[in-house]
């Protein structure tokens, strides 16, 4: 399921009762952190200046982490929170219930780090063993078979998504992958930058083989066969602004049409060593993958593919094994490709373990701890002045038709799921065996068990029950297959709800992100969509030229943006197509948030607080989300790989294109923060 989501990094829904966490930074009477903005900056100059000058000159980025920003402090509130839920129930000599046994152990296991130092390599020795006695291509895809269903690297995805035609119906599906570094370009382009990467990656690789018992020699020529290998998979992928297109993921056939498009795929012997069960028919969502790969599968030796799946074998356990492995993990993963300076303390990453191992045993305590019984009622009022307001705007848009309104207003009215801070129904893990001395175990046996659910809903009626994210997850999403907003308890927190700050900012904060998680079922991609979830045209062709021109004048916008300044190497701009889904959102987000607004203040009159104006607290809450300072390696990754553009952008950009901020702040004409013409979808 998760797979079939249109995620985004950050979308929010109104707070957990007040307690909820840490306190918030103290306010001024008006509930506004006034120290977060630089009242030296001109707001019609730079905008995301004045609102996060003050913050983010009191906030430098921590040495462990690669970015810091209010989501990030939200997020490590939360973190600390499951540290002392799961320091509480790690001793087995308390009375504990299955559930804080379960994931009291899993932590207990992962903060042994003697037990990690002792085992060294043993826990991959002997999937290594079964590595080196691969002769042949049919075993070599008998063991894909078998990685894929226990929880170990392959070459490609496989698993379960609704049907593009048909969201009712839950298919198999599969798709491209096989690849290291973040991106397939990074194997593909001549800049300094992308040869300096794939030169780090070899010596990277060549380390952790050694660590893995190679000789020097061998690892280093094992690392270069790994290079060359997922160099021609790159070649045969698709880049991401393709892959964002449904109709490019939308390639049903039968398993016999597969074999045919990829004759040296050996899915006779992988489908069945997977443990799914049969199918006739599935999903490829990357066709050229697939048709282009078999080519590589077919001309590379076997002893070519064993060292391959050495490496991805080491790779993927490197965080599960001894203290060498996870410092030449942390080293280029984390030091080199996102610029962090030290690795987190291993608490932090057992946390984090033990939620995505078991984050509905983890979820449930943490809810029952600090989700306070109004929230989802909050939530609810605050979504419904949100889909008051988009139904207005959307019935008042002068570009479209009266025959396509009536189908976006449609799809709004199907809008009927929407999911707020944990499931109805939790998961069992019952069947997951966890052992105190035994992390790396653990880590694939709560995979299995998760994998094992996704093969089980092939060919099966969609479960919409379920959740793409873990309760204490500080994140939200929106998923076109179910044409759901989903908003887990671990986001329903100041600083984006807060009931002791004026409405105006609560407004600027989850308000704009409400609408922005509503506006992604009619984003660039979301709108392909219909209300049942579908893959269907519901446009006349007059309206979606027009509608494709008002996001085409968004994604030549952010195109204009550079993330990185770098005289040397060239400057690095964002990618308007990779981003224009979630800069569509904001754009419409903010405009759907700020009628809400006014609609909630009425005619009367406008009283001032802290020296602003209800409609300008708007937007300085809208920016106060979006406050952060990023590391240049992280920028430079986060611009190429990244659907998300930087706060700085996601503020500027959107501020730019509304009418309304250049009246509340007094801007002219020509001043950067005007945007004439500006884009506008919603």
């Amino acid at each position: 399921m998760r797979r079939a989501c249109l995620s985004l990094l950050l979308a929010v829904a109104p707070a957990a009762a007040a307690g909820a966490g840490e306190p918030a930074a103290p306010k001024s009477p008006g509930g506004f952190d006034v120290s977060a903005l630089d009242r030296s900056a001109d707001p019609c100059v730079d905008f995301y200046q004045f609102a996060c000058g003050g913050w983010r000159k009191a906030n430098p980025i921590p040495p462990d982490e690669t970015r810091w920003g209010r989501f990030d402090e939200l997020r490590e509130r939360n973190r600390e929170e499951l540290h002392g839920i799961l320091e509480a129930v790690k001793d087995p000599a308390k009375k504990r219930s299955p559930i804080e046994a379960r994931v009291g152990d899993y932590y207990a296991a992962c903060m042994d780090e003697a037990a990690a130092e002792s085992q060294g390599r043993n826990p991959i020795e002997p999937l290594l063993a079964r590595v080196d006695a691969v002769q042949t291509k049919s075993e070599l895809f008998r063991l894909l078979g078998e990685h894929d269903g226990t929880a170990l690297p392959t070459l490609f995805r496989f698993g379960s998504a609704a049907d593009m035609h048909d969201s009712n119906r839950t298919v198999a599906t599969v798709g491209q992958g096989g690849l290291s570094l973040p991106d397939r370009d990074d194997y593909l382009k001549d800049d300094a930058k992308s040869k300096e990467k794939r030169e780090k990656f070899l010596e990277h690789a060549a380390r952790m083989l050694e660590l893995a018992g190679a000789d020097p020699a061998a690892a280093k020529a094992d690392a270069a066969t790994v290079l060359r290998i997922e160099t021609a998979l790159a070649n045969a992928s698709l880049d991401r602004v393709a892959m964002r297109d449904p109709k490019n993921r939308d390639n049903p056939m039968t398993v016999g049409e597969l074999e045919q498009l990829a004759p040296a795929f050996d899915f006779a012997d992988f489908f069945p060593a997977t443990g799914a069960p049969g199918f006739e028919r599935l999903n490829v969502t990357s066709r050229k993958f697939f048709e282009e790969a078999s080519a590589v599968v077919d001309a590379t030796p076997v002893a070519d593919w064993r060292a391959y799946l050495r490496w991805h074998l080491v790779r993927a356990a490197a965080p599960y094994l001894s203290g060498a492995f996870v410092q030449e993990d942390f080293r280029f993963n984390r030091q080199y490709l996102q610029g962090a300076k030290e690795l987190e303390p291993r608490w932090k990453r057992c946390v984090q373990s033990t939620d995505r191992a078991l984050g509905d045993d983890l979820g449930r305590l943490y809810v029952e701890k600090t989700f306070g019984p109004d929230s989802r009622a909050r939530t609810g009022k605050m979504i419904e002045a949100l889909t008051a307001a988009l139904r207005e705007d959307i019935e008042s848009l002068p570009w479209m038709t009266a025959e396509t309104k009536k189908k976006a207003l449609a799809k709004l009215d199907a809008f009927s799921t929407v999911k707020v801070g944990y499931p109805e129904k939790w998961k069992d893990y019952s069947s997951v065996e966890v052992k105190r001395d035994d992390y790396f175990g653990n880590s694939r046996r709560a995979r299995v068990f998760e994998i094992k659910r996704d093969y089980a809903r092939i060919d099966k009626p969609t479960d919409r029950t379920l959740w793409g994210m873990t309760p204490p997850t500080v994140n939200a999403y929106y998923n076109a297959a179910n044409n759901e907003i989903v908003f887990p308890a671990g986001i329903l927190q100041p600083p984006f709800f807060d009931p002791r700050v004026d409405d105006a900012v609560n407004f600027g904060g989850i308000g704009v992100v409400i609408g922005h998680e509503y506006t992604h079922g009619f984003d660039d991609q979301g709108s392909k969509f219909d209300a049942e979830g579908n893959l269907a045209n519901w446009w006349t062709a007059e309206d979606r030229k027009a509608f494709d021109e008002r996001t085409g004048c968004i994604a030549k916008e952010y195109e204009g943006f550079v993330s990185v300044k770098d005289p040397v190497n060239g400057d690095v701009h964002l990618n308007g197509r990779l981003t224009l889904g979630e800069n569509t959102a904001d754009n419409g987000g903010l405009r759907v948030a700020y009628a809400a607004l006014q609609k909630a203040l009425g005619a009367g009159p406008r009283t001032k607080i802290d020296g602003f104006t209800p409609e300008q607290l708007f937007f300085l809450g809208f920016a106060n989300v979006w406050c952060q300072n990023v590391t240049e390696a992280a920028a430079r990754q986060l611009a190429q790989t990244d659907p998300h553009s930087p706060g700085q952008f996601r503020v500027i950009g959107s501020v730019g294109n509304t009418p309304e901020f250049a009246q509340a702040f007094g801007c002219k004409a020509g001043q950067p923060m005007v945007r004439e013409p500006a884009c506008r979808a919603w």
